[in-house]
């Protein structure tokens, strides 16, 4: 799978994602500061959870993110909160877009959505960056470390998030939480690695525990770059966001050197000297000097859990394509990358207990 081609750029509005768009018109009329029409409206090819769409008038360009039509788990697709700790991070200046409007009203095009800036400048699907000069591949390295320990150290009770998820024992819930899901969707079935990281995981949680907003998806392509210079000017989709442990939110972005480029942006197999870019080693110990930290201590757990995560994920999408529902145009190699993904996740565990 061409990751960057099945995911890049917008396309006609996908069946089954549809909407009556003279009654979003009316709302944006109402609700978005100087809106006006005509609209056109288009949507992104990526994306796996929440449909996005690109909204063109005249004057402006926005970006709505709804949820998506259908039956849904409990819990998921909250595009409220998406909007939520955007706007509260803005306050502190974190590069995020400027949210416009939040619509829970489901009369208006079907389901909740709300409505931010489309940011201008590069989105980034090949993380050993082709298209950037080898000499300054490291600087867009730095810049992604930098931006993910900037939010790790965002004082989350004073911009208004002390209510945005639960303190403590973050681990502990996030693998009750991911077992529910897997367990609680029949339709995609069962995978056996899936299975015994179910039984493995909660055994051997490690000691210690911190709390700051963390993204749940940070990751190359979730960033936009400025159009010219080594700066993320954006980080997009907070639909897993919560407060958490940060150096689990870590160890998911550092999941890229250790996982292959066919699913999800990855180095596995890279000649990272010969590319410039920064080894796992100096990618961990730049950010640990950014958070005030010696080391990180059982890091090889953190990924095997998010590499346990991303496979659940996965299997939600495969569920999701199953009853019609996904929102992606390439959930179907989302959900086919499932049992690697849990095979990854497993044998991490493995190379642990050598």
């Amino acid at each position: 799978m061409n990751v960057a081609e099945a995911n890049s750029g917008t396309g006609p509005v996908r069946d089954g994602h549809r909407f009556d768009q003279r009654r979003l018109e009316e709302w944006l009329g109402a609700h978005v500061e100087g809106y006006r029409g005509p609209l056109l409206v288009e949507q992104f090819r990526g994306g796996q959870s929440n449909p996005t769409y690109r909204l063109k008038t005249p004057d402006r360009t926005f970006v709505l993110r709804r949820k998506p039509p259908g039956p849904l788990l409990a819990g998921a697709h909250a595009v409220d909160r998406e909007a939520r700790v955007q706007q509260a991070l803005a306050s502190v200046g974190f590069p995020v877009p400027a949210i416009h409007g939040v619509c829970m009203d489901e009369t208006v095009i079907g389901t909740a959505f709300y409505v931010m800036d489309c940011v201008p400048g590069r989105i980034i699907w090949d993380v050993t960056f082709p298209d950037v000069p080898r000499e300054d591949r490291p600087a867009y390295f730095d810049a992604m470390n930098a931006t993910q320990a900037g939010l790790h150290t965002v004082d989350f009770q004073a911009i208004g998030l002390g209510d945005f998820g639960r303190v403590g024992n973050y681990l502990e819930r996030q693998i009750g939480r991911w077992r529910s899901q897997y367990l609680g969707d029949a339709e995609a079935g069962r995978d056996e690695n899936i299975d015994r990281l179910l039984e493995w995981l909660p055994a051997h949680l490690p000691p210690g525990d911190e709390t700051r907003v963390v993204h749940g998806d940070y990751r190359v392509d979730n960033m936009i770059f400025h159009p010219t210079r080594p700066a993320v000017v954006a980080v997009l989709d907070w639909e897993l966001s919560t407060l958490g442990h940060p150096v689990v939110d870590f160890a998911y972005h550092l999941m890229m050197y250790r996982m292959p480029p066919t699913v999800v942006a990855g180095l596995r197999g890279a000649d990272l000297p010969a590319l410039n870019i920064p080894s796992e080693q100096e990618y961990v110990a730049a950010y640990c000097r950014r958070t005030g930290r010696e080391r990180i201590d059982s890091l090889d757990y953190y990924v095997a859990f998010n590499l346990f995560r991303l496979a659940a994920i996965c299997h939600g999408i495969k569920g999701r394509l199953l009853r019609g529902t996904a929102s992606s145009a390439n959930a179907a190699a989302y959900a086919a990358a499932l049992p690697m993904l849990a095979d990854l996740a497993w044998q991490q565990t493995v190379t642990m207990r050598r």
